[in-house]
This record gives structure tokens, sequence and C-alpha cells, in this order.
């Protein structure tokens, strides 16, 4: 009983492994993704065998029968003498249509992932990140590797080429056989890559002949230090009116292969269904946001508090958040930010194993927009972009004069209902009054909405934080605590 149980729990293990060290190469800056026709199948676009079945059939060949479909491409261009116009233009009729990126590709674009390899030739990486906000330099000819876009934030890999240019595109025996001479600088980028980065493969068969022998040599040079990778990938199942002898030689043979990837230090993660990768990455992105906290204050008057009191208690909190190695975004409102800065920057310069644009990122309002409509647009945008980065939002005070009266700031219910619609951790400090009071009335009168499933503890700190008194500093110990509690997931 006790081995059954092992290997029940051994899949979760295994995840939760991954799941735990590829986070540790996001912070760390270190981590890559390579991306194989398997993402884009997802997204509606032909994968290998679907790009080569007419091709086959023109040359009496089934796709459904050839394991080597590099030898496949190189037939059909054998058979019309060397002329491979109609390859071209099957990239161009199957990649033309533009298609959307899909959920995979999107969560990919919004973590701090800033290599991209692909052997695919669409554009789907390219929009995902590119409607992300982050600026894209693709490379899939020799000379673009030489250049470099100013301000990029990613930088794709294009091993095989782009569908803008078919006729360069890697495709038959020739083209792998040439490699060396026409994108020599790949194989030496990519080499350094598998060598310095942690790689996540994704939709990816490891049949491609560049990648192997790039492995190989790798192999051959770090022999047992090589550095970790992962691939996810789906266990293979026993299709409909599949014969039983088929099923279990398709499953010996996916077993063989993991195994030989251990030889490249490439560990795969088995998934039951392919929706279950997105799974993995939304929970992926999901820890990697909640070592983010997004502090949203404002105050033009600052209650029973005062001014002392309350920016003590902002800076310290935030001193607090940094020295725990958490992350701090905020857009620096009216008689909060300044406090923000000062806990947080203090903390940050009192060690030198610190950096102050990797743990503060702060957005001043551009206050001088006078035009209603843009001033709007303009505001909302911002606070997306810093919202999206965090996985937990505090809310402190939140009051501002409109006409000499005193009112409540509207940008922090906004701000609160686009964390709410991100399904950020949401701490209103209600005894600092103001919007923060209204908040944590709506948070705490239906905690199952906002925290379903949270432990009493995590629902008695929320509570206590509605608790009026005049020392805000007795607020920290709960505050931190619960910051704790949701960002470990203890």
């Amino acid at each position: 009983m006790a081995v059954a149980k092992a290997k029940a729990t051994l899949p979760d293990r295994e995840r939760e492994d991954f799941l735990s060290k590829f986070l540790r190469e996001l912070h760390d800056n270190n981590a890559a993704v390579f991306v194989g026709a398997g993402l884009s199948k997802a997204a509606g676009y032909v994968d290998w065998p679907g790009l080569l079945s007419d091709i086959a059939r023109g040359i009496g060949l089934d796709v459904a029968r050839e394991t080597d479909l590099v030898r496949l491409a190189q037939f059909h261009i054998n058979a019309n003498a060397t002329n491979r116009h109609h390859l071209s233009q099957l990239l161009i009729d199957e990649f033309s249509d533009v298609k959307d990126p899909t959920e995979n590709h999107r969560i990919l674009a919004r973590l701090p992932i800033s290599t991209f390899w692909t052997t695919n030739y669409d554009r789907l990486i390219e929009k995902a990140l590119e409607a992300g906000g982050k600026r894209v330099d693709a490379k899939y000819t020799k000379d673009q590797l030489a250049t470099t876009r100013r301000g990029r934030d990613a930088v794709i890999y294009k091993m095989h080429g782009d569908i803008e240019h078919p006729s360069q595109a890697v495709l038959s025996r020739d083209d792998y056989e040439r490699y060396y001479q026409t994108h020599g600088p790949f194989i030496t980028a990519l080499s350094g890559d598998l060598v310095e980065k942690t790689f996540l493969f994704l939709g990816f068969s490891f049949t491609d002949p560049n990648l192997e022998l790039i492995m190989s040599r790798i192999r051959a040079t770090f022999t047992t230090h090589q550095r970790q990778h992962y691939c996810i990938t789906r266990r293979r199942t026993k299709a409909k009116g599949e014969k039983e002898a088929n099923y279990h030689y398709e499953l010996t043979r996916q077993n063989l292969i993991t195994q030989d990837l251990m030889r490249s230090n490439i560990k795969t993660i088995f998934v039951d269904e392919y929706e279950q990768i997105t799974g993995l990455l939304q929970t992926l992105e999901h820890r990697y946001r909640r070592s983010t906290i997004f502090i949203s204050g404002s105050a033009a008057d600052y209650g029973p508090w005062g001014q002392a009191a309350t920016e003590n208690f902002v800076a310290e909190l935030s001193r607090a958040i940094i020295d725990k190695d958490l992350r701090i975004t905020s857009g620096f409102g009216l008689g909060i930010g300044s406090a923000v800065v000062t806990g947080a920057v203090q903390q940050i310069y009192s060690t030198r194993h610190r950096s102050l644009g990797e743990q503060l990122v702060l957005r001043p309002f551009p206050i001088g927009i006078k035009e209603g409509t843009e001033r709007t647009k303009t505001f909302t945008r911002y606070r997306e972009e810093l919202i999206s980065q965090a996985g937990v939002a505090v809310f402190i005070m939140g009051n501002k004069t409109v006409g000499g009266k005193l009112v409540p700031a509207d940008g922090m219910r906004t701000e609160f209902e686009l964390a709410k619609s991100r399904r950020l951790y949401l701490i209103p400090i209600g005894a600092s009054g103001s919007m923060a009071a209204e908040l944590w009335n709506e948070v705490t009168s239906d905690l199952d909405q906002f925290y379903s499933g949270a432990s009493p503890k995590i629902k008695r700190a929320l509570k206590k934080l509605g608790e009026p008194t005049e020392k805000p500093e007795s607020l920290l110990p709960t505050v931190l605590d619960l910051i704790s509690t949701l960002t470990t997931g203890a």
C-alpha cells in the first residue's frame, strides 16, 4: 500500500518541484522558453504532419506512416527537380491567416521572460508580447543577430525562419544539412542560452536534428554539470479504438524518450490533458505575481492618525515588505507615495544585494493631461500595468479634495475593481478610514466571495484591520503576517 501511495503522489511532487525551481529562475531573470508547433496548433495553425499531408500524397506516401518529416519534405523537393515553390506556397497558405494567441501565449508574455526560441514560422509569440505592451526584437536571419532593437523587452529567435520569408524557411534535409553555413550564429546563440538559462519546452517533440546536435555538444562539454531544463507534455493515453499492443508500444516509446532527454538534463513534467498545461502556467504566473505588492493610497487629509503617524506607518510597511524580498508597485498617490519611497529605498539601500529597479516600481500619474477622455484613458492604462504585475493589493486611506470638499478617492475604487478583476488578494486597511474603510466593509461583509476557502486565520486578520485604533503602527504585525501568509501560501 505504501508503494502504491508513493506512486500516486509522485506527479504532484514533480509538478511542485518544477513550479518551485522555475519560479526561482523567473525571479532571477534566468528563465527562457522554447516553443514548438504544438502551441501554434492550439491556436488553429497546422503542425508538421498537417502541413505536409498533401505533399506526402503527391509523392505516393502517407504522412501518418512517416516519422522523418524532414526527409519527407526533401523527397518532395527531389521529385520536383529541387524546386521548392510548392513548399513555400504551402507556408503562405497555412500561416498567412492571422490567428489570435492562446492563453498559454498570453501567460508566457506576461511572465518576466526575455528570451524566446521557436521553430515556428507564425507570429503568435510576437503578438502576445506586443499586446502586453512589450517591445519585441525578432531574429530570423543571421544578419539580424548583429543588431539590437533599442529598449527591447524580449528577443525571439526564430531559428527556422518567418512566414514573411517562406523561401528562406528551414524545411528540408538540404536546409538542415546547410544550417551551420546559413544559420551558424543561431547555433552559437542557442548553445550559450542553453548553458546559461533554464529552458521550458512547450509544444516541442524533440525531433529537430539541429537541436539534438546542439544538445549533444553541450553534453560532451559539460558532461554531468548541465543546467536543468523542463518540458511539459501530455502523457500517452489509449486512443478510442486503438489496439492494446500499439498503445503499449507508444507508451514504452514515450517513456524511453523521457529517459533519453535526461541525458541533456531535460526533465519531463507530464499532464493528463493539454488543458492542464494552461493550468500549470496559470499557477506559475499566480505564484510569481503574489511576490509583488501593489500599494494604493492617497491622503489630502490624514484623519485622526495625523500625517506623521500615517507616513511612519506606510514607510515601515514598505520597509518590511522589501525586507521579505518582495516587490512593491505603486502609483505614487497623494500624501502616501513619498512614504512608500522612503521606507522601500531605505531598506533596499541597506544591503548591496538588492536593486532599486528590481524591487520598487513607481508610476507618478501624469496629472497635466487636461482633456477628460484622454486623461481617463491614460490613467486606466497606468493602473492596469501596475496592477497586472502584482498578486496582492493593499489599500490605505483614499481621499482627496474636490472644490474644497474632502471626498473619497474614486481612483482607489478604480484600482480596487481592477485588482478584483485580476484576482489579486485584496487587503483594505479599514481602520485608516475614507475609501479604504468602504472597501474593507465590502470585503469583510462577503469574505467567501473575496477569499473563498481561506483559513480562519486569514479571515480574522482581515476583520482586525477594520478595528479603530489611534496608533496605526499597532496594525503592522497583522498586515505583515497576512501578506506573508498570502504570498507564501502557508
